[in-house]
């Protein structure tokens, strides 16, 4: 008896420390609770109420008309544009490069993490330049490309390159990890079983990460929608050709135009809201799917 004596009390001790290492102190939970509505209070709430007040501030009527300017109108399709070329291509790419980093072994694998992550480490406005060095008139292929009719820098082009650029590293930074996670198990199985390539990505790999890859696109979104620096360099900033949102914001406020900036402001923090109420749905979903669900069985 003595054995098991031992046994079972380390084990009640433990079980009832744990709760108590959670739970206690509660001014401890009270005053770290605080510190953090306060600063969100101040730093996201706080600016989003004013840029909310000061677009309605002469009524909804002002507003309507501020937003619906011809050059407000077109830097929302141009944003808009950008978004619908770049996230697609960012998916192809984030895709590619998770799947070849956690489902293989080849040279050069370390090389690739590490460009991946470049874009967090560079500055968007130091982006803009590369591109302008590069693609410019004075830049590598800046002559060939004038001689050829085809513009890139303070074009449509230009801008997209950019956003891409800034935007590429969040699908492959969601999906690396998940996949690695997840191994490779599924996936030998369906092959094992007769599955093709692609049936094995569209039925086994893709289920697995799909919660993953929408979480991906929505944050490639978002970073779409507020991108400023890197376009600004390569954009020009010409009204209703190479304007985004943002910068026409920023325009408006040179211009003193400020219910226009605060009505482009609050059009874009609304999509970037809907945004982060989709992320935190997708955060639920994640948190109660189990990851490994969709298996190599359904191939068939």
């Amino acid at each position: 008896m003595a054995p098991a004596i031992a046994t079972t009390v380390p084990n009640r001790r433990i079980r009832t420390a744990v709760p108590r290492a959670t739970r206690d102190p509660a001014w401890a939970r009270w005053f770290l609770t605080g510190i953090a509505l306060l600063f969100l209070a101040f730093f996201l709430v706080l600016p989003i109420a004013v840029v909310f007040a000061q677009a309605f501030a002469k009524g909804p009527g002002y507003y309507l008309a501020a937003i619906r300017d011809p050059d407000a109108l077109s830097a929302i399709r141009l944003t808009l544009l950008t978004v619908a070329i770049v996230v697609p291509a960012n998916v192809v790419f984030g895709v590619a490069a998770s799947w070849a980093i956690a489902k293989f072994k080849f040279r050069g694998k370390s090389l690739l993490t590490t460009l991946i992550d470049l874009p967090f480490a560079v500055s968007p406005v130091i982006s803009g330049l590369v591109y302008v060095l590069v693609f410019g008139a004075q830049g590598w292929f800046g002559p060939w490309l004038i001689a050829h009719n085809v513009r890139i820098i303070f074009a449509v082009p230009g801008i997209i390159l950019a956003t891409a650029f800034v935007t590429f590293p969040f699908v492959a930074r969601e999906l690396i990890p998940l996949m690695q996670a997840q191994g490779t198990d599924e996936e030998i199985s369906a092959i094992t079983l007769g599955a093709s390539g692609w049936q094995t990505f569209w039925r086994v790999t893709l289920p697995n990460i799909r919660w993953g890859l929408l979480y991906g696109v929505l944050l490639t979104t978002a970073r779409c929608l507020g991108e400023f620096g890197a376009v600004l360099v390569v954009s020009g900033g010409l009204a209703q050709v190479t304007e985004t949102g943002t910068l026409f914001v920023f325009r408006s406020l040179e211009d003193r135009r400020d219910l226009g900036a605060y009505a482009m402001a609050l059009a874009l923090a609304g999509m970037s809201i809907l945004l982060i109420a989709g992320m935190e749905l997708l955060k639920r979903r994640r948190a109660g799917a189990n990851p490994r669900q969709g298996g190599a069985l359904r191939i068939a």
